[in-house]
Protein backbone atom coordinates (compact mmCIF):
# COMPACT_ATOMS: atom_id res chain seq x y z
CA UNK A 1 0.00 0.00 0.00
CA UNK A 2 0.81 3.40 -0.87
CA UNK A 3 0.77 6.40 0.88
CA UNK A 4 1.78 9.87 -0.17
CA UNK A 5 1.77 11.55 -3.25
CA UNK A 6 5.70 12.54 -4.62
CA UNK A 7 4.12 12.93 -8.25
CA UNK A 8 2.25 16.37 -8.66
CA UNK A 9 5.60 18.59 -8.29
CA UNK A 10 6.29 17.71 -4.74
CA UNK A 11 9.62 19.81 -4.28
CA UNK A 12 7.21 22.72 -5.68
CA UNK A 13 5.12 22.38 -3.31
CA UNK A 14 7.20 22.06 -0.25
CA UNK A 15 9.08 25.15 -1.44
CA UNK A 16 5.74 27.43 -1.58
CA UNK A 17 4.58 25.91 1.89
CA UNK A 18 8.03 26.08 3.51
CA UNK A 19 10.62 27.87 2.04
CA UNK A 20 10.77 31.29 0.95
CA UNK A 21 11.50 32.36 -2.50
CA UNK A 22 10.42 28.92 -4.21
CA UNK A 23 12.15 25.49 -4.75
CA UNK A 24 15.55 27.64 -6.28
CA UNK A 25 16.26 28.47 -2.99
CA UNK A 26 16.00 25.07 -1.25
CA UNK A 27 19.94 25.14 -1.18
CA UNK A 28 22.43 25.47 1.94
CA UNK A 29 24.10 28.83 0.84
CA UNK A 30 20.37 30.29 0.09
CA UNK A 31 19.08 28.70 3.55
CA UNK A 32 21.56 30.60 5.40
CA UNK A 33 21.08 33.98 3.23
CA UNK A 34 17.30 34.18 3.72
CA UNK A 35 17.36 33.27 7.63
CA UNK A 36 20.56 35.47 7.84
CA UNK A 37 19.05 38.49 6.11
CA UNK A 38 15.45 38.01 7.81
CA UNK A 39 16.79 37.39 11.67
CA UNK A 40 20.17 39.46 11.22
CA UNK A 41 20.47 41.05 14.55
CA UNK A 42 19.34 38.20 16.47
CA UNK A 43 21.54 35.77 18.32
CA UNK A 44 21.63 31.81 16.78
CA UNK A 45 23.81 30.58 18.84
CA UNK A 46 24.97 30.30 22.49
CA UNK A 47 27.96 28.65 23.02
CA UNK A 48 28.71 29.54 27.00
CA UNK A 49 29.49 33.50 26.83
CA UNK A 50 30.09 33.27 23.19
CA UNK A 51 26.69 34.62 21.39
CA UNK A 52 27.23 34.17 17.62
CA UNK A 53 24.07 36.49 15.85
CA UNK A 54 22.65 35.16 12.67
CA UNK A 55 24.50 38.40 10.38
CA UNK A 56 27.75 37.56 12.11
CA UNK A 57 27.45 33.58 11.51
CA UNK A 58 26.84 34.60 7.64
CA UNK A 59 29.80 36.65 7.64
CA UNK A 60 31.85 33.92 9.69
CA UNK A 61 31.08 31.26 7.23
CA UNK A 62 31.64 33.57 3.89
CA UNK A 63 35.48 34.34 5.13
CA UNK A 64 35.82 30.69 5.98
CA UNK A 65 34.55 29.79 2.26
CA UNK A 66 37.06 32.09 0.35
CA UNK A 67 39.69 30.52 2.39
CA UNK A 68 38.78 27.19 1.25
CA UNK A 69 38.92 28.92 -2.21
CA UNK A 70 42.00 29.91 -1.85
CA UNK A 71 43.05 26.80 -0.53
CA UNK A 72 42.01 24.63 -3.75
CA UNK A 73 39.01 23.24 -2.83
CA UNK A 74 36.07 22.78 -5.62
CA UNK A 75 32.84 21.56 -5.96
CA UNK A 76 32.17 18.12 -5.35
CA UNK A 77 35.71 17.79 -3.00
CA UNK A 78 34.94 16.26 0.02
CA UNK A 79 35.26 18.52 3.05
CA UNK A 80 35.89 16.43 6.90
CA UNK A 81 34.46 18.35 10.22
CA UNK A 82 36.04 16.82 13.05
CA UNK A 83 34.42 19.63 15.52
CA UNK A 84 31.77 18.82 18.23
CA UNK A 85 28.55 21.18 18.82
CA UNK A 86 30.26 24.52 18.87
CA UNK A 87 30.01 27.42 16.45
CA UNK A 88 32.85 26.84 14.46
CA UNK A 89 31.28 23.33 13.01
CA UNK A 90 27.98 25.44 12.14
CA UNK A 91 30.33 28.04 10.66
CA UNK A 92 32.58 25.27 8.53
CA UNK A 93 29.26 23.15 7.63
CA UNK A 94 27.77 26.39 5.47
CA UNK A 95 31.21 27.46 4.16
CA UNK A 96 31.60 24.29 2.87
CA UNK A 97 28.30 23.96 1.46
CA UNK A 98 29.08 27.57 -0.01
CA UNK A 99 31.51 26.73 -2.53
CA UNK A 100 30.45 23.31 -3.32
CA UNK A 101 31.98 20.91 -1.70
CA UNK A 102 30.51 17.93 0.11
CA UNK A 103 30.86 18.26 3.62
CA UNK A 104 31.73 15.08 5.83
CA UNK A 105 30.64 15.24 9.27
CA UNK A 106 33.10 12.95 11.59
CA UNK A 107 31.82 11.27 14.21
CA UNK A 108 33.88 12.58 17.62
CA UNK A 109 33.06 9.49 19.43
CA UNK A 110 34.90 7.35 16.43
CA UNK A 111 38.31 5.69 17.26
CA UNK A 112 41.59 6.44 15.47
CA UNK A 113 40.58 3.37 13.33
CA UNK A 114 36.83 4.24 12.73
CA UNK A 115 37.95 8.03 11.58
CA UNK A 116 40.43 6.94 9.31
CA UNK A 117 38.34 4.33 7.68
CA UNK A 118 35.93 7.73 6.79
CA UNK A 119 38.20 9.84 5.76
CA UNK A 120 39.52 8.00 3.24
CA UNK A 121 36.83 5.65 1.88
CA UNK A 122 35.22 9.79 1.28
CA UNK A 123 38.47 10.78 -0.13
CA UNK A 124 38.28 13.81 2.32
CA UNK A 125 40.36 16.71 0.47
CA UNK A 126 40.28 19.02 3.91
CA UNK A 127 39.78 18.54 7.64
CA UNK A 128 38.64 20.61 9.52
CA UNK A 129 39.18 20.06 13.32
CA UNK A 130 39.81 20.75 16.74
CA UNK A 131 42.22 19.55 18.89
CA UNK A 132 40.59 18.87 22.65
CA UNK A 133 36.98 17.06 23.20
CA UNK A 134 36.35 14.94 26.10
CA UNK A 135 39.66 14.52 27.29
CA UNK A 136 41.20 13.14 24.24
CA UNK A 137 43.47 15.04 22.18
CA UNK A 138 43.06 14.70 18.48
CA UNK A 139 46.32 16.49 17.37
CA UNK A 140 48.32 13.44 19.14
CA UNK A 141 45.89 10.61 17.38
CA UNK A 142 47.10 11.45 14.03
CA UNK A 143 50.10 12.17 15.36
CA UNK A 144 49.81 8.34 16.43
CA UNK A 145 48.80 7.23 13.45
CA UNK A 146 50.85 9.25 10.91
CA UNK A 147 54.37 10.13 11.88
CA UNK A 148 54.57 11.48 8.44
CA UNK A 149 53.42 14.69 10.45
CA UNK A 150 56.70 15.62 11.54
CA UNK A 151 57.80 16.92 8.21
CA UNK A 152 55.13 17.81 6.12
CA UNK A 153 54.10 21.12 4.99
CA UNK A 154 50.26 21.71 4.47
CA UNK A 155 50.79 22.22 0.74
CA UNK A 156 52.53 19.03 0.62
CA UNK A 157 50.93 16.53 3.02
CA UNK A 158 50.89 13.07 1.68
CA UNK A 159 49.30 10.36 4.44
CA UNK A 160 49.96 6.81 2.35
CA UNK A 161 46.33 5.68 4.17
CA UNK A 162 44.30 9.07 3.67
CA UNK A 163 46.25 9.97 0.35
CA UNK A 164 43.25 12.35 -0.45
CA UNK A 165 43.73 14.59 2.21
CA UNK A 166 45.55 17.85 1.59
CA UNK A 167 44.75 20.66 4.24
CA UNK A 168 44.20 20.04 8.13
CA UNK A 169 42.75 23.35 9.63
CA UNK A 170 42.46 22.85 14.03
CA UNK A 171 40.94 25.22 16.14
CA UNK A 172 43.07 27.83 17.99
CA UNK A 173 44.76 26.18 21.08
CA UNK A 174 47.33 26.81 23.63
CA UNK A 175 48.90 23.70 22.24
CA UNK A 176 49.27 25.40 18.74
CA UNK A 177 53.18 25.35 18.91
CA UNK A 178 53.93 21.56 19.52
CA UNK A 179 51.65 20.94 16.26
CA UNK A 180 53.11 19.19 13.61
CA UNK A 181 54.24 21.65 10.55
CA UNK A 182 51.27 19.71 8.62
CA UNK A 183 48.50 21.58 10.63
CA UNK A 184 47.51 24.84 10.22
CA UNK A 185 45.76 27.10 13.08
CA UNK A 186 42.26 28.21 11.45
CA UNK A 187 42.77 31.57 12.32
CA UNK A 188 45.98 32.13 10.42
CA UNK A 189 43.93 29.89 7.66
CA UNK A 190 41.11 32.85 7.80
CA UNK A 191 43.32 35.66 7.49
CA UNK A 192 44.05 37.72 4.56
CA UNK A 193 41.21 35.96 2.33
CA UNK A 194 41.65 37.73 -1.25
CA UNK A 195 38.03 39.68 -2.71
CA UNK A 196 38.51 37.86 -5.34
CA UNK A 197 38.14 34.37 -3.85
CA UNK A 198 34.96 35.80 -1.91
CA UNK A 199 34.09 36.48 -5.28
CA UNK A 200 34.54 33.19 -6.97
CA UNK A 201 32.71 31.87 -3.51
CA UNK A 202 29.37 33.45 -4.29
CA UNK A 203 29.49 32.44 -7.84
CA UNK A 204 29.51 28.81 -6.68
CA UNK A 205 27.01 29.14 -4.36
CA UNK A 206 24.73 30.62 -6.89
CA UNK A 207 25.05 28.50 -9.74
CA UNK A 208 24.43 25.56 -7.12
CA UNK A 209 20.55 23.44 -6.93
CA UNK A 210 18.76 21.90 -4.72
CA UNK A 211 19.79 18.46 -6.34
CA UNK A 212 23.55 18.69 -5.87
CA UNK A 213 25.27 16.58 -3.83
CA UNK A 214 25.68 18.07 -0.17
CA UNK A 215 26.38 16.14 2.47
CA UNK A 216 28.07 13.01 3.28
CA UNK A 217 26.96 11.10 6.59
CA UNK A 218 28.69 8.01 7.88
CA UNK A 219 25.89 5.83 9.42
CA UNK A 220 26.44 2.09 10.52
CA UNK A 221 24.66 -0.34 8.31
CA UNK A 222 24.56 -3.73 8.39
CA UNK A 223 28.30 -4.75 7.31
CA UNK A 224 31.17 -4.10 9.54
CA UNK A 225 32.09 -0.64 8.44
CA UNK A 226 29.85 2.55 8.67
CA UNK A 227 27.90 3.30 5.13
CA UNK A 228 28.37 6.91 3.73
CA UNK A 229 25.22 8.24 2.78
CA UNK A 230 24.94 10.84 -0.10
CA UNK A 231 22.65 13.63 0.50
CA UNK A 232 21.48 16.67 -1.67
CA UNK A 233 21.45 20.15 -0.50
CA UNK A 234 17.62 20.03 -0.53
CA UNK A 235 17.45 17.17 1.83
CA UNK A 236 18.78 18.87 4.58
CA UNK A 237 16.66 22.23 3.77
CA UNK A 238 13.80 20.69 3.43
CA UNK A 239 13.73 18.93 6.68
CA UNK A 240 15.01 22.18 8.78
CA UNK A 241 11.88 23.78 7.75
CA UNK A 242 9.44 20.69 8.11
CA UNK A 243 11.13 20.30 11.37
CA UNK A 244 10.49 23.88 12.36
CA UNK A 245 6.76 23.68 11.19
CA UNK A 246 6.29 20.19 12.61
CA UNK A 247 7.57 20.96 15.92
CA UNK A 248 5.45 24.34 15.72
CA UNK A 249 8.51 26.60 16.45
CA UNK A 250 8.70 30.15 17.04
CA UNK A 251 10.93 33.39 16.70
CA UNK A 252 11.25 33.59 20.79
CA UNK A 253 12.15 30.23 21.19
CA UNK A 254 15.43 29.35 23.26
CA UNK A 255 16.28 25.52 22.24
CA UNK A 256 18.64 23.49 23.97
CA UNK A 257 20.24 20.23 22.14
CA UNK A 258 22.21 17.17 22.97
CA UNK A 259 21.84 15.55 19.50
CA UNK A 260 25.20 15.77 17.72
CA UNK A 261 25.74 17.61 14.43
CA UNK A 262 27.40 14.85 12.78
CA UNK A 263 24.11 13.08 12.38
CA UNK A 264 21.10 14.10 10.36
CA UNK A 265 18.54 14.96 13.02
CA UNK A 266 21.09 17.60 15.09
CA UNK A 267 21.21 19.44 11.22
CA UNK A 268 17.89 19.32 10.73
CA UNK A 269 15.82 18.79 13.91
CA UNK A 270 18.00 21.15 16.23
CA UNK A 271 20.18 23.29 14.04
CA UNK A 272 18.23 23.92 11.00
CA UNK A 273 14.57 24.24 12.45
CA UNK A 274 15.49 26.37 14.70
CA UNK A 275 17.74 28.67 12.85
CA UNK A 276 14.51 28.22 10.01
CA UNK A 277 12.51 30.25 12.65
CA UNK A 278 14.90 33.03 14.02
CA UNK A 279 15.31 31.23 17.55
CA UNK A 280 18.19 30.77 19.88
CA UNK A 281 19.88 27.51 19.79
CA UNK A 282 22.44 26.84 22.80
CA UNK A 283 24.80 24.55 22.29
CA UNK A 284 27.62 22.66 24.36
CA UNK A 285 30.35 20.18 23.15
CA UNK A 286 29.75 17.59 25.66
CA UNK A 287 26.29 16.47 27.17
CA UNK A 288 26.75 16.50 31.13
CA UNK A 289 23.98 15.96 32.98
CA UNK A 290 24.73 18.97 35.72
CA UNK A 291 25.76 21.84 33.13
CA UNK A 292 22.52 20.71 30.61
CA UNK A 293 20.93 21.47 33.61
CA UNK A 294 22.59 24.73 34.44
CA UNK A 295 22.22 26.10 30.90
CA UNK A 296 18.38 24.89 30.62
CA UNK A 297 17.68 26.47 33.64
CA UNK A 298 20.14 29.97 33.41
CA UNK A 299 18.61 30.80 29.76
CA UNK A 300 15.09 29.38 30.20
CA UNK A 301 14.85 26.90 27.24
CA UNK A 302 11.30 26.34 25.91
CA UNK A 303 12.49 23.38 24.05
CA UNK A 304 14.88 20.29 25.06
CA UNK A 305 16.43 18.16 22.31
CA UNK A 306 17.79 15.09 23.93
CA UNK A 307 17.45 11.31 23.53
CA UNK A 308 15.96 9.70 26.54
CA UNK A 309 18.41 8.44 28.54
CA UNK A 310 19.65 11.89 28.58
CA UNK A 311 16.66 13.47 29.53
CA UNK A 312 16.90 10.82 32.12
CA UNK A 313 20.69 11.40 33.26
CA UNK A 314 18.91 15.41 33.89
CA UNK A 315 16.27 14.41 35.88
CA UNK A 316 17.93 12.32 38.00
CA UNK A 317 21.09 14.90 38.81
CA UNK A 318 21.29 15.63 42.77
CA UNK A 319 20.88 19.08 41.59
CA UNK A 320 17.63 18.63 39.30
CA UNK A 321 14.86 19.36 42.32
CA UNK A 322 13.77 22.46 43.24
CA UNK A 323 15.12 24.40 39.91
CA UNK A 324 13.12 26.93 37.65
CA UNK A 325 11.91 24.61 34.77
CA UNK A 326 8.71 27.41 33.91
CA UNK A 327 9.92 28.15 30.49
CA UNK A 328 10.50 24.75 29.32
CA UNK A 329 7.33 23.20 27.53
CA UNK A 330 8.22 21.54 24.65
CA UNK A 331 9.13 18.14 25.75
CA UNK A 332 7.51 14.97 25.91
CA UNK A 333 4.43 14.33 28.33
CA UNK A 334 6.34 11.21 29.25
CA UNK A 335 9.77 12.63 28.97
CA UNK A 336 11.76 12.06 32.55
CA UNK A 337 11.67 16.54 32.70
CA UNK A 338 8.59 16.17 32.17
CA UNK A 339 7.65 16.46 36.05
CA UNK A 340 10.30 19.21 36.02
CA UNK A 341 8.54 21.42 34.08
CA UNK A 342 5.27 20.80 35.67
CA UNK A 343 3.44 19.68 32.61
CA UNK A 344 0.16 18.64 33.66
CA UNK A 345 -1.12 17.16 30.04
CA UNK A 346 -0.07 16.07 26.79
CA UNK A 347 0.13 18.56 24.41
CA UNK A 348 3.26 18.23 22.59
CA UNK A 349 4.41 15.40 21.11
CA UNK A 350 7.25 13.92 18.11
CA UNK A 351 6.78 10.27 18.78
CA UNK A 352 4.48 10.23 16.32
CA UNK A 353 7.05 9.92 13.36
CA UNK A 354 9.33 7.57 11.62
CA UNK A 355 12.48 8.56 9.77
CA UNK A 356 16.48 7.51 9.01
CA UNK A 357 19.32 8.57 7.62
CA UNK A 358 18.78 7.63 4.45
CA UNK A 359 15.55 10.08 4.43
CA UNK A 360 17.23 12.79 6.29
CA UNK A 361 15.42 12.01 8.88
CA UNK A 362 11.71 12.08 8.74
CA UNK A 363 9.44 10.07 6.05
CA UNK A 364 6.20 10.15 7.90
CA UNK A 365 5.11 12.18 11.33
CA UNK A 366 2.16 13.74 12.75
CA UNK A 367 2.05 17.49 14.08
CA UNK A 368 3.89 17.87 17.75
CA UNK A 369 0.21 19.37 18.34
CA UNK A 370 -1.90 16.65 17.42
CA UNK A 371 -4.40 15.25 20.23
CA UNK A 372 -2.49 12.85 22.50
CA UNK A 373 -4.81 10.25 21.50
CA UNK A 374 -3.64 10.40 17.60
CA UNK A 375 -0.38 10.79 18.47
CA UNK A 376 -0.12 7.43 20.28
CA UNK A 377 0.79 4.31 19.05
CA UNK A 378 1.34 5.24 15.71
CA UNK A 379 4.26 6.54 13.40
CA UNK A 380 2.11 9.37 11.93
CA UNK A 381 1.36 9.95 7.68
CA UNK A 382 3.42 9.90 5.18
CA UNK A 383 5.47 13.65 4.72
CA UNK A 384 4.20 15.68 1.34
CA UNK A 385 7.05 14.44 -1.27
CA UNK A 386 7.69 11.45 0.48
CA UNK A 387 6.11 8.05 -0.23
CA UNK A 388 5.67 4.69 2.19
CA UNK A 389 4.78 1.00 1.01
CA UNK A 390 4.36 -2.11 2.74
CA UNK A 391 5.61 -4.75 0.67
CA UNK A 392 6.34 -8.95 1.49
CA UNK A 393 10.00 -9.06 2.33
CA UNK A 394 10.54 -12.38 0.19
CA UNK A 395 8.94 -11.64 -2.95
CA UNK A 396 8.45 -7.85 -2.98
CA UNK A 397 4.63 -7.88 -3.26
CA UNK A 398 2.70 -5.09 -2.30
CA UNK A 399 0.68 -5.22 0.62
CA UNK A 400 -2.56 -3.89 1.67
CA UNK A 401 -4.50 -2.22 4.71
CA UNK A 402 -3.53 -3.70 7.82
CA UNK A 403 -1.05 -6.29 5.94
CA UNK A 404 2.39 -6.24 8.08
CA UNK A 405 5.67 -6.39 5.62
CA UNK A 406 8.48 -4.61 4.71
CA UNK A 407 8.76 -0.76 5.07
CA UNK A 408 10.09 0.74 1.85
CA UNK A 409 10.78 4.45 0.97
CA UNK A 410 10.89 7.01 -1.94
CA UNK A 411 10.96 10.75 -1.74
CA UNK A 412 12.32 14.25 -2.12
CA UNK A 413 14.40 13.30 0.95
CA UNK A 414 15.64 10.14 0.04
CA UNK A 415 19.46 9.86 -0.22
CA UNK A 416 21.04 10.05 -3.51
CA UNK A 417 22.57 6.48 -2.86
CA UNK A 418 25.55 5.10 -0.83
CA UNK A 419 28.96 6.66 -1.45
CA UNK A 420 31.32 3.84 -4.18
CA UNK A 421 28.01 1.65 -3.92
CA UNK A 422 26.16 1.27 -7.49
CA UNK A 423 23.01 3.05 -7.05
CA UNK A 424 21.45 -0.17 -8.12
CA UNK A 425 22.65 -2.07 -5.13
CA UNK A 426 21.27 0.90 -2.95
CA UNK A 427 17.37 1.03 -4.32
CA UNK A 428 15.48 -1.03 -6.33
CA UNK A 429 14.16 -0.45 -9.72
CA UNK A 430 11.22 1.83 -9.11
CA UNK A 431 13.70 4.09 -7.00
CA UNK A 432 12.41 2.73 -3.49
CA UNK A 433 14.61 2.20 -0.53
CA UNK A 434 14.37 -1.10 1.42
CA UNK A 435 14.61 -0.22 5.07
CA UNK A 436 14.97 -3.26 6.53
CA UNK A 437 12.51 -2.33 9.07
CA UNK A 438 8.83 -4.44 9.24
CA UNK A 439 5.24 -2.16 9.67
CA UNK A 440 2.07 -1.96 8.13
CA UNK A 441 -0.36 1.09 7.44
CA UNK A 442 -3.64 1.48 8.71
CA UNK A 443 -7.38 2.42 7.15
CA UNK A 444 -6.34 6.33 7.71
CA UNK A 445 -2.93 5.77 6.30
CA UNK A 446 -1.03 5.99 9.23
CA UNK A 447 2.30 3.89 9.53
CA UNK A 448 2.99 1.23 12.56
CA UNK A 449 6.36 0.60 13.22
CA UNK A 450 6.67 -3.03 14.48
CA UNK A 451 10.67 -3.30 14.74
CA UNK A 452 14.01 -4.04 12.68
CA UNK A 453 13.53 -6.94 10.13
CA UNK A 454 17.68 -7.28 9.81
CA UNK A 455 20.25 -7.01 12.43
CA UNK A 456 20.80 -3.41 12.98
CA UNK A 457 21.11 -2.41 16.76
CA UNK A 458 20.15 0.97 18.15
CA UNK A 459 21.58 1.82 21.42
CA UNK A 460 20.77 5.35 22.99
CA UNK A 461 19.45 6.45 19.31
CA UNK A 462 22.39 5.48 17.44
CA UNK A 463 23.19 2.83 14.95
CA UNK A 464 25.10 0.05 15.68
CA UNK A 465 26.75 -3.15 13.34
CA UNK A 466 26.68 -6.35 15.23
CA UNK A 467 29.12 -7.47 12.92
CA UNK A 468 31.51 -4.51 13.79
CA UNK A 469 30.89 -5.51 17.25
CA UNK A 470 31.52 -9.48 16.64
CA UNK A 471 34.56 -8.69 14.46
CA UNK A 472 36.69 -6.79 17.49
CA UNK A 473 37.01 -9.90 19.19
CA UNK A 474 36.86 -12.82 16.79
CA UNK A 475 40.97 -13.23 16.54
CA UNK A 476 40.94 -13.31 20.34
CA UNK A 477 42.27 -16.57 21.87
CA UNK A 478 39.59 -19.08 22.95
CA UNK A 479 36.65 -17.29 21.21
CA UNK A 480 34.68 -19.41 18.70
CA UNK A 481 31.85 -17.10 17.98
CA UNK A 482 30.37 -14.07 19.13
CA UNK A 483 27.28 -12.55 18.88
CA UNK A 484 26.33 -9.28 19.08
CA UNK A 485 22.45 -8.73 20.86
CA UNK A 486 19.99 -5.71 21.91
CA UNK A 487 17.97 -6.76 24.70
CA UNK A 488 14.79 -3.97 25.59
CA UNK A 489 15.75 -1.06 27.66
CA UNK A 490 13.35 1.61 28.60
CA UNK A 491 15.74 4.29 27.92
CA UNK A 492 18.26 3.09 25.43
CA UNK A 493 15.55 1.76 23.55
CA UNK A 494 18.19 -1.41 23.36
CA UNK A 495 21.07 -2.30 25.50
CA UNK A 496 24.17 -4.35 23.25
CA UNK A 497 24.76 -7.80 25.02
CA UNK A 498 27.79 -9.59 23.21
CA UNK A 499 27.28 -13.23 23.80
CA UNK A 500 30.69 -14.68 23.59
CA UNK A 501 30.73 -18.42 22.86
CA UNK A 502 34.36 -19.69 23.80
CA UNK A 503 35.90 -22.91 21.62
CA UNK A 504 35.31 -26.33 22.66
CA UNK A 505 38.03 -26.78 26.01
CA UNK A 506 38.97 -23.22 26.09
CA UNK A 507 38.74 -20.61 28.42
CA UNK A 508 37.64 -17.01 27.47
CA UNK A 509 39.16 -14.34 29.33
CA UNK A 510 36.76 -11.38 30.05
CA UNK A 511 38.82 -8.40 30.96
CA UNK A 512 40.84 -9.16 27.49
CA UNK A 513 37.44 -9.46 25.92
CA UNK A 514 36.51 -6.03 27.51
CA UNK A 515 39.69 -4.12 26.86
CA UNK A 516 39.78 -5.33 23.23
CA UNK A 517 36.22 -3.78 22.74
CA UNK A 518 36.98 -0.28 24.77
CA UNK A 519 40.05 -0.97 22.02
CA UNK A 520 38.57 -1.26 19.01
CA UNK A 521 34.85 0.88 19.57
CA UNK A 522 33.68 3.97 19.83
CA UNK A 523 32.17 4.23 23.77
CA UNK A 524 28.63 4.18 22.64
CA UNK A 525 29.35 0.59 20.31
CA UNK A 526 31.00 -1.01 23.45
CA UNK A 527 28.33 -3.91 24.97
CA UNK A 528 26.96 -3.07 28.20
CA UNK A 529 27.16 -6.64 29.36
CA UNK A 530 29.58 -9.65 27.86
CA UNK A 531 27.95 -13.19 28.48
CA UNK A 532 30.02 -16.43 28.22
CA UNK A 533 27.33 -18.87 26.61
CA UNK A 534 28.51 -22.69 26.31
CA UNK A 535 28.63 -24.28 23.00
CA UNK A 536 26.27 -27.00 24.44
CA UNK A 537 23.79 -24.14 25.25
CA UNK A 538 24.58 -22.19 22.02
CA UNK A 539 21.07 -22.32 19.80
CA UNK A 540 21.75 -22.92 16.30
CA UNK A 541 20.19 -23.28 12.97
CA UNK A 542 19.92 -26.52 10.98
CA UNK A 543 23.22 -25.68 8.92
CA UNK A 544 24.68 -25.15 12.71
CA UNK A 545 24.58 -20.95 12.87
CA UNK A 546 24.55 -19.09 15.92
CA UNK A 547 21.04 -17.70 16.18
CA UNK A 548 20.76 -14.27 17.30
CA UNK A 549 17.39 -14.37 18.12
CA UNK A 550 17.62 -17.52 20.52
CA UNK A 551 20.49 -15.48 21.96
CA UNK A 552 18.74 -12.48 22.31
CA UNK A 553 16.36 -13.97 24.74
CA UNK A 554 19.22 -16.17 26.30
CA UNK A 555 20.64 -12.89 27.20
CA UNK A 556 17.67 -11.28 28.13
CA UNK A 557 16.68 -14.31 30.71
CA UNK A 558 20.53 -14.23 32.10
CA UNK A 559 20.12 -10.55 32.76
CA UNK A 560 16.92 -10.74 34.63
CA UNK A 561 18.20 -14.00 36.73
CA UNK A 562 21.03 -12.29 37.75
CA UNK A 563 19.30 -8.55 38.30
CA UNK A 564 22.01 -7.20 36.27
CA UNK A 565 21.81 -3.33 36.13
CA UNK A 566 22.24 -1.24 33.09
CA UNK A 567 22.09 2.73 32.73
CA UNK A 568 19.66 2.68 35.79
CA UNK A 569 17.62 -0.26 34.61
CA UNK A 570 17.53 -3.38 37.03
CA UNK A 571 16.70 -6.69 34.71
CA UNK A 572 13.95 -9.03 36.75
CA UNK A 573 12.99 -12.20 35.95
CA UNK A 574 9.33 -10.68 35.66
CA UNK A 575 10.01 -8.79 32.70
CA UNK A 576 10.61 -12.28 30.57
CA UNK A 577 11.85 -11.49 26.94
CA UNK A 578 8.78 -9.66 25.40
CA UNK A 579 9.54 -6.47 23.12
CA UNK A 580 6.79 -3.47 23.59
Amino acid sequence: MATGDPGLDPELDLALSLAPGGPDRLTLPCFLEDVAERFASRVALRFGDVDVTYAALAESSSTLAAALVDAGVERGDRVALLIANRPEWVVAFFAATHVGAIVVPVNTFATPDEREYILDHADAKVLLMQQHLAGRDFVAELRASHPEFASAKPEELALPSVPSLRRIVCLDSSDAGSWPSAIEAWSSFVTGTSSEARTRADAVAAAITPTDDGLLIYTSGTTDRPKGVLHAHRAAVIQSWRFAEMLGLVTEDVIYTAQPFFWTAGISMSLGATLGVGAMLLVQEVFEPGAALDCVERERATTVHAWVHQEKAMAEHPSAAGRDFEALHRVEFDSPLAPLAGLEEDVWGIHASYGMTETFTLVSALPTWASAEDRTRNSGVALPGMEIRIVDPENGRALGVDESGEVIVRGVTLMKGYWKVPLENALDADGFFHTGDGGRIDARGRLHWTGRLSGILKTGGANVSPLEVEKSVADLPGVRAAIAVGVPHPTLGEAIALCVVPTAGSTVDLDLVRARLRERLAAYKVPREVLIVDEADAPTTGTQKLRSDALRTLAEARLSAGRVEIAGHVYAAEEGGERE
